[in-house]
């Protein structure tokens, strides 16, 4: 499995990139796409809309179930990948890269922080299973 080294994690298998303009880019981790199965349907964040850590802010559906996505730190949604709503299987087939969900600007970037590491998610990963 493919866990790329500039990222962060959170428990429920968000990724977080920073970016170098101060806002963080979102998606899910390649483990929870895969346990998902074929995605059908995304429903995006709306920008501007503000939100708290852990917070239900996205939903991803495929053949096998609904799952909510989680805000992995407060902030402001900025952007979301208009591109999904034609296109969900973005996230099966690239999940780090074109499969982004949405961008928002953190209200605390020491918060991001407090993610996981890549490793720290590996064994995340390995100890739920």
């Amino acid at each position: 499995m493919d866990i790329p080294g500039d990222l962060r994690f959170a428990p429920s298998h968000e990724w977080v990139r920073q970016n170098e303009d101060g806002t963080i880019t979102v998606g899910i981790s390649e483990h929870a796409q895969e346990q998902l199965g074929d995605l059908v349907f995304v429903e995006t964040p709306e920008v501007d809309r503000i939100c708290e850590a852990e917070e239900g802010i996205a939903v991803v559906e495929s053949v096998k179930a609904a799952s909510d996505l989680y805000a992995p730190v407060s902030g402001r949604v900025v952007d979301a990948n208009a591109a999904l709503a034609d296109n969900a299987e973005l996230i099966n087939s690239d999940p780090y890269g074109e499969g982004w969900i949405f961008t928002m600007q953190p209200d605390d970037e020491d918060a991001i922080e407090a993610l996981m590491s890549p490793e720290d998610y590996e064994s995340h990963i390995e100890n739920a299973d």
